[in-house]
């Protein structure tokens, strides 16, 4: 598996993890847990996609609400709304990944987390 598709899963998950247990974001990256699930080839590029997508949520949150006609945030599945959160992250703050990238890891990531309409639904937003 390419290490930066492994660092987005990793990502998705700590996210999920990070919104169940609603830890404090910060305290949440200084965890052991979180620095053991990261491989060490892909740490540096996960850690910024998970800390920027805590660091700009609100933001984020607002594109979606914004782009999802007749969704609010909330009624966003957990799955969906974390991948569209580290998709747009990328999208507009990690401009040496091409968007057609961002996009297809997206929909390929929620085929394999998400529910079956998840990748129609992520890429639609």
């Amino acid at each position: 598996m390419a290490t930066r598709r492994r660092g987005r899963e990793v990502a998705l998950q700590l996210l999920y993890a990070q919104e169940i247990t609603q830890t404090e974001p910060r305290q949440f990256l200084r965890t052991p847990w979180v620095q053991e699930s990261v491989p060490a080839g892909t740490r540096d590029f996960t850690l910024a996609l998970i800390a920027g997508v805590l660091d700009r949520h609100d933001e984020i949150d607002a594109l979606i609400q914004e782009w999802s006609a007749n969704w609010t945030i909330e009624r966003i599945a957990l799955v969906e709304r974390n991948i569209l959160r580290s998709a747009i992250y990328e999208l507009l703050y990690m401009p040496d990944i091409p968007p057609n990238v961002t996009i297809n890891e997206a929909i390929e990531i929620a085929k394999r987390y998400g529910s079956e309409e998840a990748p129609a639904f992520i890429n639609g937003i």
